[in-house]
């Protein structure tokens, strides 16, 4: 049965082309257990492709035709064949980083088949430290950062010693509606739901009176160059010009013992923290690059809506983003300052988003994504000022070492999407006390890429010198 996608789903299979792949990603690397064999890699990988059935979420193919009115739909693909979608490979010696993510870097700018269902995995041996790399890529249209993380966190498990673990693809026992309720939670009778439709009419009937409302204090915000879901003085910038289809990808994680008291001694978050370590980073690069312009930067923030739900894996995928413009004050020399000023940013465009419904954020979050969409569309790069520099993301991963199979997850990476005129994301996740950094460029937009971790290092370092903790 075909099912409509929602309209952020769709505009991103809308929005994608050859130099602007539309996909999210994952680098996850693994310790083997300690009796492991030579085989390992090449048996975890021939299980994989061995689940008794493939999740649903794993079948959906997207379709669009006269018949659809020209508009894109989930159909199930009656074709899947698991072995195009799971693949083995292996490094070329010595086997090091470097190697690896200069391999991701080439998947991930290949883009995803549109007449297959838009995902595929990578099971790679060959590091010369003897661990296993797994990289996987979903079409954005298909699940959003926040869920792709909850979906990894369900196919793993804090226990070392469980083996027969099905793949992120192996499908599930559903639990039953009573069980999801409890056993002392009766169904809902069927005089109850005259009710609960007359609550959600009038649910939606409020949202679309507030939309006015939003949309004023959002421009009177965004005139007033104040943190909002609108920005309209974000300056020019080397990252600001269009993209070619090559991608590279640079990764590193840091303590975040470190961040939380850098954190602690100001009163900023630990996502502050991360935002000034980028900040400091991309101020540092682009002074390199004689290419710092004299008004700061402003990035992007996904907010995903759904992290305020259960915190249970999405079936069914989809996406549910707000964003908060962030000035990221690249305009000041001091560490602690800039830090001070992304903190105050950050609050201020949170208390925002704090004074409207989840979809009103998304109607606003629209508004200030628009320009990115439609400048390129337009053709009106270099005529009209960006609606932000870069985006940067921070995604929460499991706080626990987990396992599959017995394989100890040792690190997980993100992977996430340029856009024309957006040349650069910098996508976190956090895992067992560590930040995983993500940097996901253009090739040959964003020159150096690696140089940016050596700058985010540097950056942490100096936020500990400025708030006396080194």
């Amino acid at each position: 049965m075909a099912v409509p996608l929602d309209p952020t789903s769709s505009g991103f299979l809308f929005a994608e082309n050859r130099n602007q792949p539309m996909h999210v990603g994952g680098l996850q690397l693994f310790d083997p257990p300690g009796n492991a064999g030579p085989d390992y890699v090449r048996d975890m990988f021939t299980r994989s492709l061995g689940a008794d059935e493939v999740a649903p979420l794993f079948l959906k193919r997207p379709h669009r035709s006269l018949s659809t009115g020209g508009q894109w739909v989930w159909t199930e693909d009656d074709q899947f064949d698991i072995e195009y979608h799971v693949r083995h490979s292996a490094l070329p010696q010595p086997g090091r980083i470097r190697e690896l993510l200069a391999l991701c870097s080439r998947l991930h700018g290949t883009r995803l088949a549109l007449e297959r269902p838009l995902w595929e995995t990578h099971v790679i041996e060959g590091l010369e430290d003897g661990r296993i790399a797994v990289y996987t890529k979903m079409h954005h249209a298909l699940v959003d950062g926040v869920s792709s993380m909850r979906l990894l966190q369900s196919v793993l498990s804090t226990d070392p010693a469980q083996r027969d673990m099905p793949p992120p693809w192996g499908r599930r026992p559903e639990r039953t509606r009573a069980s999801m309720r409890g056993s002392d939670d009766p169904a809902p009778a069927l005089l109850d739901l005259p009710a609960s439709a007359l609550g959600s009419a009038l649910g939606l009937a409020t949202e679309a009176a507030g939309l006015p409302a939003a949309l004023v204090r959002t421009l009177s915000r965004g005139l007033r160059n104040e943190a909002s879901a609108l920005s309209l003085y974000a300056p020019r910038t080397i990252l600001n010009k269009p993209i070619t289809g090559s991608r590279r990808f640079a990764a590193q994680d840091w303590e975040i013992e470190r961040m939380r008291a850098v954190g602690a001694a100001t009163g900023a978050t630990l996502n502050d923290v991360v935002l000034a370590m980028c900040s400091g980073a991309m101020r540092a690069y682009l002074v390199e690059l004689g290419a710092l312009p004299d008004a700061p930067l402003v990035a992007m923030v996904p907010v995903g809506l759904k992290a305020r739900e259960a915190h249970t894996a999405s079936a069914s995928g989809g996406n549910a983003v707000g964003a908060v413009m962030v000035n990221l004050a690249t305009d000041l020399e001091d560490p602690g300052d800039r830090l001070d000023s992304i903190h105050r940013s950050m609050r201020s465009g949170k208390e925002a988003l704090g004074t409207m419904t989840p979809a009103q954020i998304l109607a606003m979050s629209a508004l200030g994504m628009a320009p990115a969409v439609l400048a390129p569309m337009l053709r009106l790069h270099g005529i009209t000022r960006p609606p932000f520099n870069l985006i940067i993301s921070n995604v929460p991963g499991p706080r626990t070492p987990h396992y599959f199979n017995g394989a100890r997850l040792d690190g997980m990476y993100p992977l996430s999407i340029p856009i024309h005129g957006m040349a650069l994301n910098i996508t976190c996740t956090s895992y067992d006390g560590h930040m995983g950094f993500g940097l996901t460029g253009c090739r040959r937009t964003v020159p150096h890429l690696q140089r940016l971790l050596t700058h985010l290092d540097d950056e942490l370092a100096a936020l500990e010198k400025a708030t006396g903790i080194a």
